[in-house]
C-alpha cells in the first residue's frame, strides 16, 4: 500500500509546484519592469499551453520592445494561423529587433499568408530586417528565397512608379520619371523618350535624367539635341545624362556648350573629360583649351597632357597675332610640358608692353617648366619690384605696434567703479573671457592649432590688388622654375601684407624642397579657406614630399580636413605611410571619412581593413558607400562576410557598392545573394551584381 501511495504523492507534489510556478509567471507578466515581463512571456511560451495565446496577444501590444519581441517569438511557436495578421503588424514595428523576431515567427507558421507578409515587407524594411526575412523564408523551405523577394520588390516598385507617371500630379510624375529611368528597362526608355520634348520643362528634365540613369545609348541623340534649348535646367539635365551615358558621339555638341562660356560650360567640359579617349574627344578638349573660359580651358589642357598634347599649328597661329595671343597662351598654360615645342613662340610675349599678355606669357612658361627662361623672369621681377617700390613704400617707417597699450588693452583688468553700466560691462567682459577659454580648450582637445588673426602691417595700401597680380605671377614662376635665390626671395614675401603676393610666394615655395614645403605647410593652418585650397593643391602636386606634408597637417586642421583630403584625391594615391593618419580620419566619421576611405582604397592599404570594417558598424555613416568600395579595391577576402550584409541594404547605391566590392574580392561566399540581385529593380545594382549588359547599354533583367 505504501508503495502505491508514494508515486501518487509525488505526482500531486509536482502538480502543485507547476501550478504555483504558473501563478507566479501570470503575476510577473503584469510586473511594471519590462525585463520581468519579457522573461515571464518566454517561460510561459516554453510551457506550450494553448490557453496562453491571449496573453501573448496582449503582450504583443506592450509598450516595451523587448516584451513585444518575446511575444512575437511566443506567437510563432504556437503555429496558429490566427496570429499571422498580428505578426504582420509586428513586422512593421518601430524596433528592428522586434521586426526580426516577427519575421522568424511568421516563418514557423508556414502558410501562404505568412509568406506573403514576409515578401511584401522585404521592400519596406531596413537592412537587418531584410536579411532576417530572407533567412526566415529559407527556413520555411521557400525555393530561391532572396531571388523571390527581390523580384517581388522590383515588380512593386515598377507598378507604383508607372501608376504615378500615368495618373499622378506633376510632382509625382517628375519623381516617377526619374525612378523609372533608374530601372534601366527598355520599356522605361520607350516611355521616357517622347517625354523629353514635353511642354512642361520640369517633366522633360526629369525624363532626361531618367534616361541618363537608364544607360540606353538610344537616348544619346535626342538628349544631345536638347543642348540647343534655352532652358538652363533642361540643358543641365541633358549634360548630366550625357555624362552618365558616356558616349563620345555627343562630344561635338558638348564642345559647343563648353566654349560658349555660360553657366553650364563647366558641366559640359566635365562631361567630355569623363568620356573614353577617341579622336573626337581629343579634338573637343583641344578646342576648349583654346576657346573656353579660363578654368575650363586649363582643365582641358591638363587632361591633354597625358594624351600627348594638342596639335601645335592652331596654337602657333593664335600666338602669331596680338588679337588672338591670349587664347594661345591660355592653351600653352593648360598643356604645360606637352607644349614644349611652342616655347619659342611664347617667349617673345614676355617682353610685351601689354601687362595682361605679359602676365599670361609668364604663366605659360611657368607651366611649361623650361629653366632657360629664368634670366628673363628674374629681369621682369626686378622691373616689377622697382615699379611698385614707390607705391608700396611705408607711410610710417617704424613698425606698427603689435600689442595694445596698457590703457587700451581690453583683456586688462578693469578698475572697480560702482554703477549699473559698469557692472554690466564687467559681466560682459567675463562672459567673453570664459567663451575664449572654452574655445581654446576645445581646440586643444581636438588637437587643432589656433592661429591668431594676422595683424596688419600698414594702415593703408596704395596699390590695388589687380596691380600686384603681375608680381604675384612672377613670384610663383621664380619658385616653379627654381631660379637662383628664389628661396630667400619667396620667404621674404611669405608674410607680406598683400594676400595675393603672399599666396603666390607660398605656392612657389612648394617647388623649392623641404624648407619651402615646411613654410607652406605651416601657412596651411591659417583660417583663410581660399589660401588653404591653393596651398593644399600645390603641395599635393609636388609628389611624395608634398603629400606627406599634407598628411602630417591633418591632425591640426580641425574642421578643414576636407581641404587637404580633396587635394590628395586629385593627384592619385598618397604614399603608404599615410595610411595611419587616414585611418584616424575614418574613425572620426563625417564627410571627411568618405574621402579618406577613397584614398585608402587607392593605396590598397591592407592594414586599414580592420578600421574600414569597424566603420561599417555605424549604420548612419555617410561614408558607407566609399568604405565598401575601398574594401573592394583592397581585395581582402576575409571581409567578404561583413560586406555581404550590405547586399540586403535598402539603399540601391549601397547594394551596388557592396556587390562591386564582392566581385572584386572574387569569393563565392555570397554567390546566391549576388545572383539574386541580378533581378534588382535598379540598373546600377544589376550591373554591379554582374548582369549581362546589352548592346544598347541596358542591363538585362530587373522589374520583369
Amino acid at each position: 500500500m505504501r508503495i502505491r501511495v508514494r508515486p501518487l504523492f509525488l505526482a500531486l507534489t509536482l502538480l502543485v509546484g507547476c501550478n504555483g510556478n504558473r501563478d507566479q509567471l501570470l503575476a510577473e507578466i503584469q510586473d511594471p519592469r519590462p525585463e520581468i515581463r519579457a522573461t515571464a512571456v518566454r517561460k510561459l511560451a516554453a510551457q506550450n499551453n494553448p490557453d496562453d495565446l491571449v496573453l501573448f496577444t496582449r503582450a504583443a501590444k506592450d509598450l516595451s520592445a523587448i516584451v513585444r519581441g518575446e511575444a512575437a517569438s511566443a506567437l510563432g511557436e504556437s503555429q496558429d494561423p490566427r496570429v499571422v495578421d498580428l505578426l504582420g503588424e509586428l513586422l512593421e514595428d518601430s524596433d528592428e529587433t522586434v521586426q526580426g523576431q516577427a519575421a522568424l515567427a511568421l516563418a514557423k507558421v508556414k502558410n501562404d499568408k505568412a509568406k506573403a507578409y514576409l515578401t511584401l515587407q522585404y521592400g519596406r524594411r531596413g537592412r537587418a530586417t531584410r536579411q532576417v526575412i530572407v533567412q526566415a523564408l529559407k527556413s520555411a523551405n521557400v525555393p530561391g528565397a532572396m531571388a523571390s523577394v527581390v523580384a517581388a520588390e522590383s515588380k512593386g516598385l515598377w507598378d507604383r512608379n508607372l501608376l504615378a507617371l500615368t495618373e499622378g500630379a506633376l510632382p509625382e510624375r517628375v519623381g516617377a520619371a526619374e525612378e523609372l529611368g533608374k530601372s534601366g528597362r527598355a520599356e522605361a526608355v520607350n516611355r521616357l523618350l517622347p517625354m523629353v520634348r514635353d511642354s512642361q520643362v520640369l517633366l522633360a528634365a526629369a525624363a532626361v535624367r531618367g534616361l541618363g540613369d537608364a544607360g540606353d545609348t538610344r537616348a544619346v541623340a535626342p538628349i544631345a539635341l536638347l543642348l540647343d534649348e534655352s532652358f538652363p535646367e533642361l540643358r543641365e539635365s541633358a549634360i548630366g545624362a550625357l555624362m552618365k551615358l558616356n558616349d563620345p558621339m555627343a562630344a561635338a555638341k558638348l564642345q559647343a556648350v563648353a566654349v560658349e562660356k555660360s553657366s553650364v560650360s563647366p558641366l559640359a567640359t566635365d562631361a567630355i573629360l569623363t568620356f573614353p579617349r577617341t579622336p573626337a574627344t581629343d579634338a573637343a578638349l583641344c578646342a576648349i583649351a583654346l576657346d573656353g573660359a579660363r578654368d575650363e580651358a586649363l582643365d582641358a589642357g591638363r587632361a591633354m597632357r597625358s594624351r600627348g598634347g594638342c596639335p601645335a599649328e592652331p596654337i602657333a597661329d593664335r600666338l602669331a597675332r596680338p588679337a588672338t595671343a591670349a587664347s594661345g597662351l591660355q592653351a600653352v598654360t593648360g598643356l604645360g610640358p606637352a607644349a614644349q615645342s611652342l616655347l619659342p613662340k611664347v617667349t617673345p610675349w614676355l617682353n610685351q608692353p601689354d601687362v595682361g599678355l605679359r602676365t599670361l606669357a609668364v604663366e605659360a612658361v611657368t607651366h611649361v617648366g623650361d629653366a632657360s627662361v629664368v634670366p628673363v623672369i628674374q629681369k621682369l621681377y626686378d622691373q616689377e619690384v622697382a615699379g611698385l617700390a614707390a607705391l608700396r613704400a611705408d607711410w610710417i617707417p617704424q613698425a606698427l605696434p603689435q600689442k595694445y597699450s596698457a590703457a587700451l588693452d581690453p583683456s586688462a583688468p578693469r578698475p572697480e567703479v560702482k554703477g549699473k553700466d559698469d557692472n554690466r560691462s564687467a559681466k560682459h567682459a567675463q562672459l567673453f573671457e570664459r567663451l575664449q577659454a572654452l574655445n581654446a580648450a576645445r581646440a586643444k582637445e581636438a588637437g587643432r592649432v589656433v592661429v591668431p588673426p594676422r595683424v596688419p602691417s600698414e594702415l593703408s595700401d596704395d596699390v590695388e590688388p589687380a596691380k600686384l597680380q603681375p608680381l604675384a605671377t612672377l613670384l610663383t614662376a621664380l619658385g616653379a622654375l627654381k631660379a637662383p635665390g628664389a628661396l630667400e626671395i619667396l620667404k621674404g614675401y611669405a608674410d607680406d601684407a598683400s594676400p595675393a603676393l603672399r599666396a603666390a610666394a607660398l605656392v612657389g615655395l612648394t617647388s623649392l624642397g623641404p624648407e619651402g614645403i615646411e613654410v607652406t605647410r605651416t601657412a596651411m593652418l591659417e583660417p583663410d579657406r581660399e589660401l588653404q585650397k591653393a596651398l593644399a593643391l600645390a603641395l599635393a602636386e609636388q609628389g611624395e614630399a608634398g603629400q606627406l606634408a599634407l598628411v602630417a597637417s591633418l591632425p591640426k586642421m580641425g574642421g578643414e580636413k576636407l581641404v587637404v583630403l580633396d587635394a590628395l584625391t586629385r593627384v592619385g594615391a598618397p604614399p603608404a605611410s599615410a595610411s595611419e593618419a587616414l585611418q584616424v580620419v575614418v574613425k572620426e566619421g563625417g564627410a571627411e571619412a568618405a574621402l579618406a576611405a577613397q584614398l585608402l582604397g587607392r593605396m590598397g592599404a591592407k592594414d586599414a581593413v580592420p578600421t574600414l570594417l569597424k566603420a561599417l558598424d555605424d549604420s548612419n555613416s555617410v561614408a558607407r558607400r566609399d568604405v565598401l568600395l575601398a574594401l573592394g579595391a583592397i581585395g581582402d577576402a576575409k571581409s567578404a562576410e561583413v560586406v555581404g550584409r550590405d547586399l540586403y541594404h535598402d539603399l540601391p547605391e549601397i547594394r551596388a557598392a557592396a556587390a562591386t566590392a564582392l566581385r572584386k574580392m572574387n569569393t563565392g561566399a555570397v554567390a546566391e545573394a549576388l545572383d539574386a540581385l541580378k533581378s534588382d529593380y535598379f540598373r546600377e545594382v544589376r550591373v554591379a551584381a554582374g548582369a549581362t549588359v546589352t548592346k544598347e547599354g541596358t542591363a538585362a533583367g530587373g522589374a520583369q
